[in-house]
């Protein structure tokens, strides 16, 4: 069984992991469901992911989500992208300024 995983953009702030996973379940079994919350303010950033348990599931969920409304807003969903590795933000990784 191959899960597949979901970005969903465009979440009302008021959107949570549980209600996420409740409305996504109209589409099949929701592996997990994750609202990205910014760590500065420890509010949603107004994007998550949701993991469906088969691509066909994931498939039926963008059919009925995307460009549609929840929880007040116009989502948009398609399959989420790898994750891209993350540029180095300075520190002690040994490069830089030579001293």
């Amino acid at each position: 069984m191959a899960e597949k995983k979901l970005y969903i953009g465009g979440l009302a702030y008021a959107t949570t992991d549980d209600s996420l996973k409740a409305g996504f379940s109209a589409a099949g079994t929701v592996v997990s469901a994750k609202v990205i919350i910014d760590r500065a303010t420890n509010r949603s950033k107004g994007f998550g992911f949701v993991e469906m348990s088969t691509p066909e599931e994931a498939a039926k969920a963008i059919e009925l989500f995307n460009g549609k409304e929840f929880d007040g807003r116009n989502i948009k969903v398609s399959e989420a992208r790898p994750q891209e590795p993350r540029a180095s933000r300075g520190g002690f990784d040994g490069g830089g300024k030579g001293w």
